[in-house]
């Protein structure tokens, strides 16, 4: 079970079916250490291990993902991120 929770921020990328800037916004909000370490904190005073495992694992894809150069998207389409260009590059 654990094992496919690494990879459900990933299903964020559905997104993109709508339009580029929603993806976009979509896809960023489910790859920012912002809400995984939120949800640590409460796994931390709530003391639920649980909560802590399925943040520790958010925060595991979010940093395998910076590691492969997935970094945060910008609205021109999913092949620009903030780490730079991911994807073939069509020559012009």
């Amino acid at each position: 079970m654990f094992a496919l929770l690494f990879f459900v921020p990933d299903l964020s990328f559905l997104a993109y079916l709508s339009d580029a800037k929603f993806g976009a916004l979509v896809y960023n909000a489910a790859h920012s250490y912002m809400a995984p370490v939120t949800l640590l904190t409460f796994g931390f005073g709530l003391a639920s291990p649980l909560t802590l495992s399925i943040a520790l694992i958010w925060l595991a894809h979010i940093g395998l993902d910076r590691a492969l150069g997935y970094g945060l998207k910008y609205s021109a389409g999913f092949g620009f991120t903030h780490l730079g260009r991911i994807g073939r590059q069509k020559n012009h």
